[in-house]
């Protein structure tokens, strides 16, 4: 029930216009109980069923007094005029009273509205703002598709049965105290065996409703990796169609679905249960009540017929109520499993915090220096990638790192601005530690351009502008001519308002990866990070987004992780990884003359 609560949280800040829900919805329930309990006294008079009761009761705590005083008040209103005009001024009253409750139940769902859409929209944000500030150590054992669907469906899961039950949980057990109240003035006794009665039910209801939850947890599960499978397959159609895979990967999907299906069922099945099971058990108890009301109006017990049916009419109000708030419960059962998936978004440790007295840095000035970094991936193997590492970067300078695949190059860089954090050993940059700066400022020093050209389905203007405030056109269209990327921008059906679709994809991907470089000169780091940007280009490209590269690099430090040897020739000092360690360092002609791994690798190369 904790996270219960914390769902219901969200709708602190609403209180307002909870507080006018529960008013309408009060007032709702007021207006019903009046219109139902007027209608039987009123045409017992009119038909003289029962004689006039002309002089005012005497005040008493009973449903007698309040009886007999309605139908005093009856009473001088049909002795004032005839029996037909009663009739009509009646008739009009009960359908005032219709409306009024009618529309105080509309004010009611229009001001549960914002509370609703209102606290949705904060769950959903704040799992955003989570999700963008996890460390991508966090993402190396969760399946996309399943971060999806706890932003989406299970968001939608917790709007359409936790907030829902908000309203049911305010109406319904309004409907219930009135009308509880008012069986308990006309007879305690049998309101007390009512009372009686409902708890059980209720009891027997909470029980089928147990497993509702696990069967939940299970259907998003599989739905995450349903989800996940449907984005691996958009992304991979051209390995699917060139492998002829179709026929594999629709198996695997299918045998996904039809877990999803079975659990889905037994769900849905349990839930759908509540309403026969509340009416067949709210009738149960509606005989009982029969039975034993009866016995006391037979046996003359202090019940009158004429009270216990004004009694049974009262109660077959309390059905309907009792009805919601069980299949309100079910749905709550089906939506906590929902919220139990968002909090462990909300919940997840973010690894890379700030310091508490973080200090600024708005430039770099000297050096970086690696002492004794050591590093290992907390996931599924813990498989050390990085062994004492000591590297000085100086300012200005060109460092390139080489190595197979797997040798620990991306770590090295990627620890530099806090992706993830060292296991052992410091990374200071101007002879302060990393992790004592300010995080925003410590990834405001670096530009990358990456292997893979990140970008998002929006125009090109927004792509190169990405993350910069009140950047002008005319600075957007400067980096792109620094990056070889105005000419064929300019040729775009729209220029810089074109959009470039998922991923980029209306480009190629020599011109994917000079937006990404444009991006990296408009921020215009003092520190660059080049992580194998040509190794996927083809020579024509690979020339233009050389060239602009050459052109980023001018007057920046520079590190540069390559796996084409013939980009690095000039660096200022080149370093050999193997199995996390620095095998060799120098520059290209020395580490040439030593005729060792460096070696090696320029000969397959070369070969």
């Amino acid at each position: 029930m904790k996270n219960l609560f914390r769902i219901l949280s969200y709708i602190r800040k609403y209180t307002s216009y909870a507080l006018l829900n529960v008013l309408f919805n009060l007032l709702t329930v007021v207006f019903s109980l009046f219109s139902v309990v007027m209608i039987v006294p009123f045409l017992q008079l009119l038909f003289k069923k029962v004689p006039m009761v002309m002089e005012r009761p005497t005040f008493a705590y009973s449903a007698s007094y309040v009886l007999e005083y309605l139908k005093y008040l009856l009473s001088l209103e049909i002795n004032k005029t005839d029996q037909v005009s009663a009739l009509i001024k009646f008739c009009l009253v009960v359908a005032v009273l219709f409306f009024l409750k009618n529309l105080f139940r509309f004010l009611a769902v229009y001001f549960l509205s914002p509370i609703r859409s209102g606290s949705v929209r904060d769950i959903r944000n704040d799992i955003y703002q989570k999700i963008v500030s996890l460390p991508l150590s966090f993402y190396s054992k969760e399946r996309k598709g399943d971060i999806i669907a706890r932003l989406t469906d299970d968001v939608k899961e917790v709007e359409n049965s936790i907030i829902s039950f908000i309203e049911v949980t305010v109406r319904e057990p309004l409907n219930i105290f009135i009308y509880l109240f008012a069986l308990l003035l006309i007879s305690p006794q049998l309101t007390a065996f009512v009372f009686v009665m409902l708890l059980v039910t209720g009891l027997i209801i909470g029980r089928v409703g147990k497993s509702l939850k696990k069967q939940s947890t299970d259907a998003q599960n599989i739905t995450g990796h349903l989800i996940s499978m449907a984005d691996e397959t958009l992304s991979g159609l051209r390995i699917i169609h060139a492998f002829n895979a179709q026929k594999f990967i629709l198996t695997q999907f299918k045998k996904i679905n039809y877990t999803l299906y079975e659990v889905s069922a037994r769900m849905h099945s349990r839930r759908e249960l509540s309403s026969p099971l509340t009416e067949f058990l709210a009738m149960c108890v509606v005989c009982i009540v029969l039975y034993y009301g009866g016995t006391l109006v037979l046996d003359n017990k202090g019940l009158e017929a004429e009270t216990f049916i004004g009694f049974m009419v009262l109660f077959a109000q309390l059905i309907q109520p009792a009805k919601s708030f069980s299949s309100a419960f079910y749905n709550i059962r089906k939506g906590l499993a929902s919220a139990n998936r968002i909090f462990e978004i909300l919940d997840a440790d973010v690894k890379i915090e700030e310091a508490k007295s973080p200090v600024a840095i708005t430039n770099f000035k000297e050096s970086i220096e690696y002492r004794n970094v050591s590093f290992t991936y907390n996931n599924y193997d813990d498989k050390q990638i990085l062994k004492d590492i000591n590297l000085n970067i100086a300012k200005g300078k060109m460092i390139a790192l080489v190595g197979q695949s797997g040798a620990g190059k991306t770590t090295i860089v990627d620890l530099l601005p806090r992706f993830y954090d060292v296991t052992d050993g410091e990374i200071l940059i101007d002879g302060v530690n990393v992790k004592n700066y300010a995080l925003q400022d410590l990834r405001g020093l670096f530009g990358m351009v990456s292997q893979e050209s990140i970008l998002f389905n929006e125009t090109v203007f927004n792509n190169i502008a990405f993350g910069q405030e009140n950047v002008t056109r005319e600075q957007v269209i400067e980096a792109a001519k620094i990056a070889n990327a105005h000419d064929f921008i300019s040729k775009l059906a729209n220029g810089y308002d074109t959009n470039i679709g998922d991923r980029g994809g209306q480009l190629s991907g020599g011109e994917r990866q000079r937006i990404t470089i444009a991006r990296a000169v408009l921020k215009n780091p003092p520190i660059l990070i080049l992580d194998e940007a040509t190794s996927s280009l083809d020579s024509g490209s690979e020339k233009l987004v050389q060239d602009a590269l050459t052109k980023l690099m001018k007057g920046r430090t520079t590190i540069v992780i390559a796996h084409r040897l013939s980009t690095i020739q000039y660096a200022d000092e080149i370093i050999v990884m193997q199995d996390g360690l620095i095998r060799e360092r120098g520059n290209h002609i020395g580490l040439l003359a030593k005729s060792g791994i460096y070696k090696r690798l320029v000969d397959l190369q070369a070969f």
